[in-house]
């Protein structure tokens, strides 16, 4: 072999054997980013001194001084067909939330109007919040993500709430679409969302779903949603499973770091949380 065909035959050689290194060697993950970098998901706004369920303008900004980005709040209807942020309409939550001297007797525990929800703090302290007043700390606060909590099944009245959410998001700025991800309770929920508008980043919570793990996998593999579920449903082969048809896996609700650390070696991806923080999470030894 004259010397230019050996020369030829190394650097042939060579470049294969650069080829298989690149292409075998572990490569490191891109970092995530938006969305998807974050652990925590502020249950109702997040707690504040204590108090959980508030869906307060107060909530929000204190637990966005603790380094948490994304927030899940809590939507209903009015009486007059305005969306706000409120857990539930009982008497017990008027209780939860300071107003037993706020609201009369009559009014704590019926279906309220906007102005009525407006017109009474929460804690005699507290800020409530309506969609127009959420896209305005959205705006305000330009690293943030929402996630709905619309609690309704009926899909007229889904379309209703989506409808608000995509409106008062139009009103403000158009591009905080992109920063909304819809919290969906059932399969079938997807379509009807979608219908109003395909927003980036969808979760599925388990809550109320009689699905098995079969079909859960199978939907977020299709579908590309992500997934929320009690710790009680939890399990190491459902997270993992999860994950390899593509979703990210969250659970809810939990504060504890003994139960968030073991919940973050089984694989779980991220918490529904009252009062951890993305800083206290970033102190947790075994919190991946």
């Amino acid at each position: 072999m004259d010397k230019r065909k050996l020369t030829a035959s190394i650097i042939m050689a060579g470049a294969l054997i650069l080829l298989l290194v690149i292409t075998l060697w572990p490569q490191e993950e891109e970092p995530a980013t938006g969305f998807t970098a974050h652990k925590v998901i502020a249950h109702a706004m997040g707690g504040i001194n204590n108090h959980t369920y508030t869906n307060t303008l107060d909530a929000f900004v204190a637990n966005y001084e603790q380094g948490t980005r994304v927030f899940e709040t809590d939507l209903l209807l009015t009486t007059d067909d305005k969306l706000v942020a409120r857990h539930e309409w009982t008497g017990n939550m008027s209780r939860l939330l300071g107003q037993l001297d706020v609201l009369p007797t009559a009014r704590q525990g019926a279906v309220l109007s906007h102005k009525e929800v407006m017109d009474s703090p929460i804690l005699t302290l507290y800020s409530p919040l309506d969609i127009d007043k959420i896209m305005e700390l959205m705006a305000a606060y330009p690293d943030t993500y929402i996630v709905t909590d619309t609690k309704e099944l009926d899909p007229q009245l889904v379309t209703r709430q989506f409808e608000h959410i995509v409106e008062a998001a139009k009103r403000k700025d158009p591009a905080l679409l992109l920063r909304i991800v819809p919290q969906i309770y059932s399969r079938d929920m997807l379509d009807v969302v979608n219908k109003v508008y395909e927003f980036p980043e969808t979760i599925f919570t388990l809550y109320q779903s009689h699905d098995t793990d079969e079909q859960v996998i199978a939907f977020a593999r299709e579908t590309g949603v992500d997934i929320t579920m009690p710790v009680t449903r939890a399990t190491k082969s459902f997270v993992h499973k999860l994950q390899q048809a593509g979703a990210r896996v969250y659970v809810h609700t939990v504060n504890g770091e003994d139960e968030i650390t073991k919940l973050s070696r089984m694989g779980v991806d991220g918490f529904y949380t009252d009062f951890a923080s993305e800083e206290d999470l970033g102190r947790m030894r075994g919190v991946r």
